[in-house]
Parts: structure tokens; C-alpha cells; sequence
């Protein structure tokens, strides 16, 4: 599949989700006994995949009932001396590579994407036993996510009805934890705010009004909210993300731009990798 072709086919299907109220990046638990992590890896070269790709294989894993969140190519399969099942259909998703072209006032940077195919592990033959991973008592998944959100200093004020980020005072206004209906909701719109907070010129410096123009609102919240759904991934929160009130904006703003949804994936991976680095290694993701 040509790269123009992948960008129409994904979101068309994104689009289609949307206006189902379904969007692909709410809930990678809907697998009942998800193996191991719900943020997609290569178990052969120990990366995350990252940026469109998450919602990608998240879908992909999510209509095909598999269990575990990891990918590998048929080549890298077959290296580890395993074998793709005769029939088995890969995965269509994107790999981008950077391009550093000299031009008569210095170097120019800019991005190549291409497609390539990939297979759950569920799909392949030969491969060692799976390790066995017990899922957090939720205590624990709490207090981790209330380290990692304080791991950012980032100024939360509480009260109120409503959240949001006000950036010309660079706080965060959250109601209070009991005002939502369980305690990991709040830590999903937590999370959403702070992927606002990136945006801010000391930080990520996001402009979106030159690539979206009157659209960079919506945009905007577009990367928030799939930012918000990487980290409760990975932080293994169940919080509700969707919201409800932007879904009809964000259809109108893929009508229009077929490439608006991997411009956000990709923004979205970069705040949420920028605030797992206050308080865990980098990782190096595809």
C-alpha cells in the first residue's frame, strides 16, 4: 500500500469510528485478556512503536481479538527463527525517516514516510513461550500515576467545574478528585491537560495555526486527547478519554485533511514522550 493510499484508507476508517462515537484510541483494554503492555512493541528490537502507529495496531489487535500488544515484521520473524502462518495478513503502518538535504545556506530537515507491513506475535509460529505478566493491584497503578503527574511540577490549581490549561498563566484548573466519578477519570483529563501544557513556548513551543490554520483548535485538542490516551496506556489507567464535545470538529478537520491524523499522532507521541522523561528514561521508538 502507496503512502497516499494509507493516509486516505486510515482516515476514512478514523472518520467512520468518529461518527460511530467509537475512536480507536480510547480503550486498547477492549482485548478481554490482554497479555503484557497495551502500548504496542517490537519484542524483537524491545521498541515502542509510537505516533500513528499506536492507534493503527491498537485497531488492528482490537478487530482481530489478539491478546498481546506486539509486533514484528516477517523479516525480523524470521531472523529470530520463527515463521508468519501461511495466510496470515500483515498490518499496514508507517515508518518515517528523517532526511538532512544540503542547500546553499546550510541544511534543510524533512521527513519521509513509507509503509510496510507487520504481524502480531499471535500470527506467528516459533517463538519463545510468553512471558507471564501479573496486572498492578490498582493502589499501585494509582500512586504511579500521581508520581508521574508530579513528577512534572507542572502548577495544578483545584476547584472549580471545569479543566483546562490557561497558558497565560501556565497553570492547570482541575475540579477536585471526588467530583469525578471514579478516581481514574481524573487522572485521564489530568493527563489530557498536561498534553496542553506541553504545547507551551518554554516547552514543546506547538503552534498548530500554521499547519491548521482556523482549525489549529480543534487540532490542538486532537493531540491532547491522544496524548492523554498514550500515557494512560502506559500507565495502565482506564479513564474515560473521549470527548464528545470535540468528536464533530475533529470529523470536520479530517474531511478536510487526510494527513491531519498522523500530524497529530505524531505531536501527540512527542508530548507524551517529552513527559515520561521527567521521571523514566528516554526510549528510542519507531
Amino acid at each position: 500500500m502507496n503512502i497516499n493510499a494509507l493516509y486516505k484508507s486510515v482516515t476514512d476508517t478514523i472518520i467512520k469510528e468518529m461518527e460511530a462515537s467509537a475512536v480507536p484510541w480510547i480503550k486498547p483494554w477492549k482485548t478481554p485478556r490482554h497479555r503484557g503492555s497495551v502500548m504496542p512493541h517490537n519484542p524483537a528490537t524491545g521498541r515502542p512503536y509510537s505516533g500513528i502507529n499506536i492507534p493503527l495496531l491498537w485497531g488492528a489487535a482490537d478487530a482481530k481479538g489478539y491478546s498481546a500488544h506486539e509486533w514484528m515484521s516477517y523479516q525480523q520473524a524470521q531472523t529470530r527463527g520463527a515463521t508468519v502462518r501461511k495466510g496470515e495478513k500483515g498490518t499496514h503502518i508507517v515508518f518515517t525517516k528523517q532526511l538532512l538535504k544540503k542547500e546553499n545556506d546550510g541544511e534543510k530537515r524533512s521527513s519521509m514516510r513509507r509503509t510496510y507491513s507487520v504481524f502480531n506475535v499471535a500470527q506467528i509460529d516459533g517463538l519463545p513461550a510468553p512471558k507471564e505478566e501479573q496486572e498492578l493491584p490498582e493502589p499501585v497503578r494509582h500512586e504511579r500515576a500521581e508520581a508521574f503527574i508530579k513528577a512534572t511540577e507542572a502548577k495544578f490549581m483545584n476547584g472549580g467545574d471545569k479543566a483546562c490549561y490557561v497558558p497565560s498563566q501556565d497553570f492547570i484548573a482541575i475540579p477536585y478528585q471526588g467530583f469525578f466519578i471514579h478516581q481514574e477519570a481524573f487522572y485521564a483529563v489530568a493527563l489530557h491537560e498536561l498534553g496542553h501544557w506541553t504545547g507551551a513556548k518554554p516547552r514543546l513551543d506547538r503552534d498548530l495555526t500554521g499547519r491548521f490554520g482556523t482549525k489549529a483548535y480543534a487540532a490542538e485538542e486532537l493531540v491532547a486527547e491522544m496524548a492523554a490516551a498514550f500515557l494512560c496506556a502506559h500507565l495502565d489507567i482506564k479513564g474515560e478519554l473521549r470527548h464528545a464535545s470535540y468528536i464533530s470538529s475533529w470529523i470536520e478537520l479530517l474531511k478536510e485533511d487526510s494527513r491531519a491524523i498522523f500530524t497529530a499522532a505524531s505531536l501527540a507521541s512527542k508530548a507524551a514522550d517529552f513527559l515520561r522523561e521527567f521521571s523514566e528514561p528516554k526510549e528510542v521508538g519507531r
